[in-house]
């Protein structure tokens, strides 16, 4: 059994990497734009575990990455049983103080990466009536919020298409999940050290370990999405009733502390 995981060398990736050798018993083929890194997680998953860990160094923001990820897994003979689309960028700006390709790689690693990552090997799963998929969308999909627009715009294009697929999917013997998690204790957001301890303890974000294995568990019991975090449920529902510029207040003082 072979899962592939992508921006699988720090972060939610490389906890998803672990779990699925380490509980799951998963050999493993890991994407990450990280070379060094990527190369020394399969090392340590393969030593630790016992599996088979594949290190790929790829850049899946590229027009011809998903193409190019599908076609060496058919010239290696691997056949995917689960995919993870994990790999993802986020930043906090105003559309109009944004560079051009920061705005592109985002969007396309959202959207289009995913959309063709789900179209190639997807259809692989269902000649063979068997796999799991797994898209990581947000909680923010749910709501409007200034300063993550394009983020949290894509992650709602995630999640709807990811439903989408479950449905088209399901009757041939494959399921999509998406997960909506909030604030996730990774590097990604670019807070400083204490205010990610702060914030974990507060239960305003949740440690990647926790994340994973409640998302891995959705996956296998085919759900099409979920919100791990119980406060999540009271979140969105508040947040969708505030008035707009006190969601824009409050995510401008979030920009303030960023590193």
């Amino acid at each position: 059994m072979l899962a592939l995981v992508t921006g699988a060398s720090s972060g939610i990736g490389l906890m998803y990497a672990h779990r699925l050798a380490s509980y799951y018993h998963y050999d493993l083929l890991l994407v990450s734009n990280q070379e060094k890194e990527i190369r020394e997680t399969a090392d340590d998953i393969a030593a630790k575990y016992g599996v088979k860990a594949i290190a790929l160094y790829k850049d899946l923001s590229t027009l011809e990455a998903p193409g190019e990820l599908y076609q060496y897994c058919q010239e290696n003979h691997l056949e995917v049983e689960v995919l993870v689309n994990n790999a993802g960028v986020f930043f906090f700006n105003d559309l109009v103080d944004t560079a051009e390709s920061r705005v592109n790689l985002m969007l396309h690693l959202h959207i289009r990466t995913v959309t063709n990552m789900c179209r190639l090997f997807a259809a692989d799963m269902q000649r063979r009536g068997h796999g799991y998929i797994l898209n990581m969308s947000s909680m923010s999909a749910w709501m409007a919020m200034p300063g993550i627009q394009c983020y949290n715009a894509s992650k709602a294009y995630i999640l709807n298409f990811s439903r989408s697929m479950w449905y088209e999917l399901k009757p041939h013997g494959v399921t999509v999940t998406a997960i909506c998690p909030g604030a996730v204790d990774t590097g990604l957001y670019g807070l400083a050290p204490n205010l990610r301890k702060l914030a974990v303890a507060l239960h305003v974000s949740m440690p990647p370990e926790k994340l994973v294995k409640i998302a891995l568990k959705k996956m296998f019991k085919g759900k099409k999405q979920s919100m791990p975090g119980t406060l999540n449920y009271f979140f969105v529902p508040l947040i969708k009733h505030l008035p707009d510029w006190v969601v824009f207040f409050a995510m401008k003082r979030i920009a303030c502390f960023q590193k």
